[in-house]
C-alpha cells in the first residue's frame, strides 16, 4: 500500500519519525540504526516504508535503504518474531553483521541483543539461512565479502541522494571520503561524506 515518503523531516527520535509529505505528517516506527543515518530536522528525506497490520492496529515501518527493509520482512516471517523484535534485532547489529551471524550460523550473535532469546535466536538462523544465501550478490560472494570500491562508491552516493542531496553533491562529497579514509565500508562513506556535506 505504501511503498515510500519523500518529504520535509520533522522530528526523528531512536525509536520514530515524522514526515510531512504535502501537508500531512506520517510517523514511522525505526530502528536505531536508521535514525543515525538521518538528515537534520528540516530537510528532505525519502524513506521507504512497510505497513503492517494488525487485526485493528495499522503501523508504518521505515528504513532508508531496501536491505534493511527486505531483512525486517524476513524476520516477520519467523514464528515469534514480530514488528517491535525485528526493529530491535536492526537496532542492535548492522544488516551485514545479522546476514553474516544468520549465514555463518552464529545464533549466540542475535541472542546477545536485548529481547532476543536463545530458541528465538536459533529458529532465525535456521529458518533464514538459505534465504540469506539465495540473497547473495551474483558470482557467491557472501554478505561479508568486500565489494569493489567502485560499487561502494555508487551505494554510497545512492543513498545519499536517497537522503535528499542531490547527486553531483553526493558524488563529491562520497569522492573526497574515499580519497581521505583507509579500506572504508559503505557506511564509513555515508558517514563521513554527511559530516562534511553538514559542515561549511
Amino acid at each position: 500500500m505504501f511503498t515510500y515518503f519523500r518529504g520535509e523531516l520533522i522530528e526523528a527520535s531512536p525509536d520514530d519519525a515524522v514526515i510531512d509529505v504535502s501537508g500531512v505528517g506520517y510517523r514511522l516506527l525505526i530502528s536505531a540504526t536508521t535514525y543515525h543515518q538521518l538528515p537534520e530536522p528540516g530537510s528532505q528525506v525519502l524513506v521507504l516504508a512497510h505497513l503492517h497490520v494488525k487485526e485493528d492496529l495499522m503501523q508504518l515501518y521505515g528504513f532508508l535503504d531496501e536491505e534493511e527493509r527486505q531483512l525486517f520482512r524476513l524476520l516477520l516471517s519467523i514464528s515469534g518474531v514480530g514488528p517491535k523484535l525485528a526493529l530491535a534485532i536492526l537496532s542492535g547489529l548492522q544488516v551485514q553483521e545479522i546476514q553474516e551471524a544468520i549465514v555463518s550460523n552464529m545464533p549466540e550473535r542475535l541472542f546477545a541483543i536485548s529481547g532476543v532469546g536463545k530458541k528465538t535466536s536459533a529458529r532465525i538462523v535456521l529458518e533464514l539461512r538459505d534465504r540469506i544465501l539465495k540473497l547473495r550478490p551474483p558470482g557467491g560472494a557472501t554478505p561479508s565479502s568486500r565489494v569493489s570500491e567502485g560499487s561502494m562508491r555508487d551505494d554510497a552516493i545512492n543513498a545519499l541522494v536517497t537522503l535528499g542531496f542531490s547527486r553531483s553533491v553526493a558524488q563529491k562529497a562520497v569522492s573526497g571520503s574515499q580519497a581521505t579514509l583507509k579500506d572504508p565500508q559503505v557506511e564509513d562513506l555515508v558517514r563521513d561524506a554527511l559530516f562534511a556535506i553538514r559542515t561549511p
